[in-house]
């Protein structure tokens, strides 16, 4: 019994030590994302609690004028663990005006596409749109193409807000 504490403390300091003083700020920052989500839609808790994983990007910014552009770094959970490190970018051309901060929510329906998103094949196609999240719109959130995307708006205002195009990098712990 000893034996296996000792690998198991061992194994913990090891996991923690792999994370960098950023990675710890993004975890803590994505630890009060969950919360503010949570606090603005109760009804989220089931996407938190039934999908395969899902990234929390606890704070994306976006601006643009005509040419657009948005990134964030976040942190994907597996069974309310934290499994590694995401990067999202986004690039696009268009009518859009001003700038805001954003945390954004990707949930996955299958292991599968968890997977996907890990193999850092993953992108958003421009039929993929967030939900703006307030109370009681999670309820009737559906996956569509295995995911269901949710943004809550921190600060600023744009007139335009799509994740349609936004590419993503991934690294485990």
């Amino acid at each position: 019994m000893k034996l296996i504490t000792i690998v198991l403390a061992l194994s913990m300091t090891f996991v923690v030590s792999a994370q960098t003083r950023k990675d710890k700020k993004i975890i803590k920052d994505a630890a009060k994302a969950k919360k503010e989500l949570v606090k603005t839609d109760t009804d989220i808790n089931g996407f938190f609690e039934n999908s395969a994983g899902y990234v929390i990007f606890p704070n994306v910014g976006e601006g643009g004028f005509l040419v657009g552009a948005a990134s964030g770094n976040g942190v994907l959970y597996q069974e309310g663990t934290a499994q590694g490190m995401a990067n999202l970018k986004k690039l696009d051309v268009g009518f859009q005006a001003g700038g805001q901060s954003v945390i954004e929510v990707i949930f996955f329906e299958s292991e599968d596409d968890v997977m996907e998103f890990e193999e850092d094949n993953f992108e958003f196609s421009a039929q993929i749109s967030a939900v703006a999240l307030k109370s009681g719109v999670a309820a009737n959130a559906k996956y569509k193409d295995g995911v269901a995307v949710f943004t809550l708006p921190k600060s600023g205002l744009m007139a335009k807000a799509t994740v349609g195009g936004q590419k993503f990098k991934y690294s485990s712990f």
